[in-house]
């Protein structure tokens, strides 16, 4: 009878079989990675789809030119009766400051008269296409606008402009012109409101003097 071999025999190579391929796997490097794919390119800005419609403008030299008038101002306001008769006068202050970008004037007074406050607010801007002025005012004694407008392309020295409407009728039967210039090298302020009369004569109707306050210290 074939007698076959001990357990402890033929276990022993298949042990050390085992190890040699274990051994062998564990040295074995393992792959490279693959390299990630590369990332994608940006995206596109989006297209500004007000821009196409309605082009941007930037500041002019009407701009540079109310740029002057920022700062803290002293006021002296005149109003001449058109019937006559004394002066009405008042005095306030008033804060200037190009707004938007340095595109507007944006421009606040405070007033005083007989004792009583009232506040107004003046919007100023040029169109460089144009050469034109266009102004807004509205303050606590109306709840009308006042709008003006310059006919003329802008002479580098002073701001003409004309009383304008969105309506056919703003509460004005003549026309207004007024005008604002700089005095004293910059450090006065003269703006002048002139209305026609019924046979179409100028006459001043009222002038407000700004004279600027000194810089603190």
């Amino acid at each position: 009878m074939k007698a076959f071999p001990s357990g402890r025999t033929w276990l022993f190579p298949t042990v050390f079989a085992l190890t040699l391929t274990s051994a062998a796997a564990l040295a074995q490097k393992p792959p490279t990675p693959a390299a990630p794919p590369p990332a994608p390119p940006p995206a596109a800005p989006a297209k500004d789809t007000q821009t196409k419609y309605e082009p941007p403008s930037g500041p002019g030299e009407g701009q540079a030119f109310l740029q002057k008038f920022e700062g803290q101002w002293t006021v002296e306001r005149n109003f001449y009766p058109p019937s006559g008769g004394p002066v009405s006068r008042a005095t306030g202050e008033c804060t200037q400051k190009m707004v938007q970008d340095g595109r507007f004037l944006q421009s606040d007074f405070t007033f005083v008269q007989d004792g009583k406050p009232s506040t107004g607010t003046g919007i100023s801007g040029f169109d460089p296409q144009t050469g034109l002025f266009t102004t807004f005012w509205y303050d606590s004694r109306s709840t009308r606008f006042s709008i003006r407008q310059s006919r003329d392309p802008f002479d580098g020295k002073q701001i003409v402009l004309y009383s304008a409407s969105l309506a056919a009728s703003h509460g004005q039967e003549h026309q207004s012109r007024t005008t604002s210039h700089l005095e004293d090298n910059g450090r006065k302020l003269v703006h002048q409101q002139f209305n026609q009369d019924a046979g179409g004569k100028e006459h001043l109707l009222m002038e407000l003097i700004l004279t600027r306050k000194p810089a603190r210290k």
